[in-house]
């Protein structure tokens, strides 16, 4: 089992910054790639960025690309998002999600191959 907390959400202006971080607990936190989605009200999750166990590759969503960075420190069992130039589309809560590297390929943008995720953190971007 593994628990994951996010924080650092909160409210921001429009082309404002946050730096979210999920920190990682219960397993060796290097077995796990990582990924952060997003759902906003009414809408389904959505991928939005994701890094290799080793942080070795990142990937992204279209939509965050040059703006939002993934990253992670395995010493201290967290991956971070920051997140720069937000817009108010962007209000969501974000969640983090492990994926065991041990079990097969990873395809970060699907939610369904994620073994555990965090309780969630609120983004609002105010216009």
């Amino acid at each position: 089992q593994v628990q994951l907390v996010e924080s650092g959400g909160g409210l921001v202006q429009a082309g404002g910054s946050l730096r979210l971080s999920c920190a990682g607990s219960g397993r060796t936190f290097s077995n796990y790639n990582m990924g952060w989605f997003r759902q906003a009200p009414g809408k389904e999750r959505e991928f939005v960025a994701a890094i290799t166990w080793s942080g070795g590759n990142t990937y992204y969503a279209d939509s965050v690309k040059g703006r939002f960075t993934i990253s992670r420190d395995n010493a201290k069992n967290t991956v971070y998002l920051q997140m720069n130039s937000l817009k108010p589309e962007e209000t969501a809560v974000y969640y983090c999600a492990a994926d065991y590297r041990g079990g097969g390929i990873f395809l970060p943008t699907a939610r369904v191959r994620y073994d555990y995720w965090g309780q969630g953190t609120q983004v609002t971007v105010s216009s």
